[in-house]
């Protein structure tokens, strides 16, 4: 691995304005998206009920869509959850007076014509609770930034916590913009990745500034792009075995984990990419737009005596 690291000479800030324009317009369409399109926000966020059914059978969907409409509920959204027998409802917030029981029995009467269902699970969220998960969780995310922002200034320098900062922010519109263009419902366990995805995003950007630190302290160079590039290549392949591996779990998750995580396992497979990406140019990048300086990164010199002050 050694023998690898230092045969690699990949320029990667010699693309660095190629990878500029790209993220510029991935962030452009997904800002664009999320105002045009918005969220396909689950009921954790908008309020409302979700009813599981099981058929001992293959069930169109179309069927279960026209039965529910016949009885009034032509609002609900329905799919297919795991396998084609199990069938999921949403409902948006109605008749929010009723419990649970009297509404998984209305809903049973609506579905008799297709085939009796078994009720497998009915889950209610009301519109306060949901708008409270929602503000709530916008809120974790800016103060994770936040605590991500001081913590990396005070562990580097005010030009690297600017640069994490900002290849965090790129790697969150990108994921948020992927849910809007997809449409793939938005829950708590979607923000839950999207916190994930920060942690991992951040972690793999610190390796990369730990060496760009230590870089420019030993070298004797004075190209900063020189010194970026030496850098990723001497932790680029730790970073791709960290990548591939944990895409590696995530694409198990997403096969075989079952409707409850897929979206999870999306939000995290995206992150994972456009985290390993943003690494590389956009956090590194942004050091050198802020023009960072092997005089940045020096250790302050003391002065002699400042110690103790006695000196004979």
């Amino acid at each position: 691995m050694q023998i690898l690291k230092d045969k690699l000479r990949i320029d990667f800030m010699g693309k660095r304005k190629l990878a500029l324009i790209i993220s510029f317009i991935l962030i452009v369409v997904s800002l664009i998206s999320v105002v045009a399109r918005g969220l396909n926000l689950g009921i954790d966020f908008t309020g409302g009920t979700l009813v599981e059914v099981g058929y001992s059978e293959s069930k169109e969907l179309e069927k279960v869509r026209q039965a529910l409409a016949a009885s009034g509920l032509d609002d609900a959204i329905v799919q297919h959850f795991g396998t084609t027998r199990d069938v999921l409802i949403r409902l948006p917030v109605l008749d929010t007076d009723r419990d649970k029981s009297m509404l998984s029995s209305r809903i049973i009467r609506a579905l008799d014509p297709t085939g009796s269902p078994e009720v497998k699970r009915v889950e209610f969220v009301g519109p306060q609770v949901g708008g409270e998960l929602r503000d709530k969780g916008g809120l974790a995310m800016l103060y994770a930034l936040v605590g991500i922002l001081i913590y990396v200034a005070l562990r580097f320098e005010w030009r690297f916590s600017l640069g994490s900062v900002a290849a965090l922010v790129h790697d969150v519109i990108l994921v948020v913009g992927f849910f809007s263009l997809t449409q793939v419902e938005f829950d708590l366990t979607v923000l839950a990745a999207l916190l994930a995805v920060i942690g991992y995003s951040l972690n793999d950007t610190i390796v990369v500034f730990d060496r760009i630190r230590e870089n420019f302290r030993r070298t004797r160079k004075d190209i900063p792009v020189q010194v970026i590039n030496e850098s990723i290549n001497q932790t680029i392949s730790r970073t791709l075995i960290t990548s591939i591996t944990t895409l590696l779990v995530l694409v198990a998750l997403f096969l075989f984990g079952g409707e409850v995580i897929h979206a999870f396992s999306i939000a995290l497979i995206v992150g994972v990419i456009v985290g390993t990406y943003s690494s590389i140019y956009v956090a590194s990048t942004s050091l050198l737009a802020l023009k960072v300086s092997k005089e940045h990164l020096m250790p302050v010199a003391k002065e002699a005596g400042s110690d103790d002050g006695s000196q004979v």
